[in-house]
């Protein structure tokens, strides 16, 4: 197990709609990161369970900071 991989009992999972509640973004804008593969996620019957790390990462990754350029 990697170090910055946790035990599935301690991994909290967030929906959709937490998720996008995080990201100020929409459920749609969610669903998208997911069906990319930029968001992992787990389903569980017909909805999908992100984990919290997973947010905090992909926004970590992606974050811009002034000045710099792509």
């Amino acid at each position: 197990m990697a170090s910055s991989e946790r035990p599935l009992n301690e991994v909290v999972f967030l929906t959709v709609a937490e998720v996008a509640a995080v990201m100020r973004v929409s459920k749609m804008t969610v669903y998208r990161l997911v069906h990319s593969g930029h968001l992992p996620a787990i389903r569980v019957g017909r909805s999908f369970r992100v984990p919290e790390q997973a947010v905090h990462d992909y926004l970590r990754e992606s974050y811009v900071g002034v000045g710099e350029t792509a």
